[in-house]
């Protein structure tokens, strides 16, 4: 499992987060994987491509986990 770290900020937009990991090409990349409902945060298919990833969230694609951390 994989840890990406907000470094002080509230929240990191879900696309945002999958291109930064480096798990998606680039941001449009990671709104069609996300459209395709292949992203799960916490467990739950995300279909919100800019849903606010916050600090304890765990973020899964491509079988893959990132957990948030602040």
């Amino acid at each position: 499992m994989n840890e990406f770290s907000l470094k002080g900020r509230d929240f990191v937009a879900l696309n945002d987060l999958l291109k930064i990991v480096g798990l998606c090409e680039s941001g449009g990349a990671a709104k069609v994987v996300i459209a395709k409902g292949k992203v799960k945060v916490d467990g739950q298919i995300e279909l919100r491509k800019t849903c606010k990833i916050r600090s304890g969230q765990v973020v899964e694609h491509a079988r893959e986990k990132i957990t948030v951390t602040p």
